[in-house]
């Protein structure tokens, strides 16, 4: 007999789609059940009309815990992923301290347990002194980040040598290496040459050249040496061109965002701070060729780079518009901006399983449990129903951003339950059960 089953929906994969029955034992998915079967179960779900799709994998977040908890934290981080359908979070290094050494991650790993409502996987950074990460391997986190630009020169590896030797020295290692692409000399000669500090200075302090060239650098150093790599967010014609030339020479992912794919430069005349991150929002002609490249499947993974900060730093008046917070909140709304997509046929429900649960999931060490609704995944489900459009609107985001940048917009279908290993999380829009989640590692 089955603990459960969810009974007459439309199950999504990254594969197709397939009219059967879920069924659950324990915590895992046991069987798929075509028409015919008749098992039993001891709850049965009638979820008739709706799409089933596996829960999602936000592979590049920023919880903000430790270290700056006014502006997000563990609870209210995964309680907006919760609402959203994100049930695993992928957490980035950048908090305060940043996670660099074994004892940080152990430390942070330690501060989540008991209080987040998805499961949570962390992400460590790279520093200068590379003999760090033995220990930090050794407590799994899902990646290591190297960054070459635009953050303290202690985690800065801004020339070629430094990325190939850093890449040089892990190699054997069984992780993967995200890199945000940027160029640290553009960004400084930009400072000097455009010093009024304007919304055209920011742009040009962050231009696709110097996306471009991370994205060379980074493919071209794991070629080399054979490592696995994933490119953080590109945005550009340039980047993604450069992308497309080089990929196939690497074991290599790339990544975009959701803000990327329906905002451009010029909302910043009338979003201003609320769209303000990094990299800056390109031209109309660069944000048509990212939406090409989603339909093509030129894109592996879109994540959201949720960077939640308080509304009074967001409303703060700045010397420069470089110098206000960079970020904005954005997992509780990655399932509808990109059923958005689908509505506007620019990638199939599929494709959107394909993005942001199958793929993640499997990049970054968590392929044997999440990321498809399969016998033997951890029962991470969804219920959509498409018959039912939802309205994107502040007042109900969780994160302590306060805000969403799509306020207002109506996504063409509504997310009415949520189940994180087989048990109901969230029903109708609210949090249905105490936190539950668990620290993820990479799996061995």
């Amino acid at each position: 007999m089955f603990d459960m089953i969810i009974s007459g929906g439309t199950v999504v994969n990254a594969d197709g789609e397939a009219r059967v029955d879920v069924a659950i034992i324990g915590e895992r998915i046991a069987a798929l059940l075509g028409p015919g079967d008749a098992p039993q179960a001891r709850v049965v779900i009638d979820v008739a009309g709706c799409h089933l799709l596996p829960g999602l994998v936000d592979a590049h977040v920023h919880l903000r815990e430790p270290g700056l908890t006014h502006k997000e934290d563990f609870e209210s981080g995964t309680r907006a992923a919760a609402l959203g359908g994100v049930t695993a979070v992928l957490d980035m290094p950048t908090d305060e301290p940043w996670t660099a050494t074994a004892d940080q991650l152990a430390d942070k790993m330690a501060m989540a347990r008991g209080r987040i409502h998805v499961d949570v996987g962390f992400q460590a950074v790279l520093a200068r002194d590379v003999s760090l990460a033995e220990k930090l391997l050794s407590l799994r986190p899902v990646s290591l980040e190297l960054f070459t630009a635009d953050v303290p020169e202690t985690f800065r590896f801004q020339t070629m040598d430094d990325v190939a030797n850093t890449m040089r020295r892990l190699a054997g290692c069984d992780t993967v290496i995200g890199i945000s692409p940027g160029d640290q000399s553009i960004l400084e000669g930009s400072a000097i040459s455009h010093p009024a500090g304007d919304i055209a200075a920011f742009l040009d302090s962050r231009p696709p050249l110097a996306e471009a060239g991370g994205v060379a650098r980074a493919i071209l150093a794991a070629a080399e040496t054979g490592s696995c790599i994933h490119v953080r967010q590109i945005n550009s014609v340039l980047g993604i061109s450069t992308w497309r030339r080089l990929r196939e020479l690497a074991d290599a992912t790339v990544e975009t965002t959701p803000q990327n794919l329906f905002f451009n430069a010029e909302d910043y005349r009338t979003a201003g701070a609320k769209l303000k991150g990094s990299p800056p929002l390109r031209g109309a002609r660069d944000l048509a060729a990212l939406r090409a490249a989603l339909s093509d499947g030129l894109i592996d993974i879109v994540a959201t780079d949720h960077a939640p900060h308080s509304p009074a730093e967001k409303a703060m008046t700045y010397p420069a518009f470089a110098g206000i917070p960079g970020g904005m909140p954005g997992l509780q709304t990655l399932l509808q901006t990109m059923l958005i997509l689908v509505e506007e046929k620019v990638i199939g429900l599929p494709d959107l399983v394909r993005m942001c649960a199958r793929n993640p999931a499997r990049r970054f060490g968590l392929g044997g449990s999440k990321g498809a609704i399969a016998p033997g995944r951890d029962a991470d489900i969804l219920v959509v129903d498409q018959r039912r459009p939802s309205v994107i609107s502040n007042a109900e985001q969780a994160s302590r951003a306060a805000y969403t940048p799509f306020d207002g917009w109506q996504a063409p279908a509504t997310l009415t339950r949520v189940f994180l290993r087989g048990r109901e999380i969230v029903r109708n829009g609210a949090i249905t059960a105490a936190a539950s989640g668990r620290v993820i590692q990479r799996e061995i």
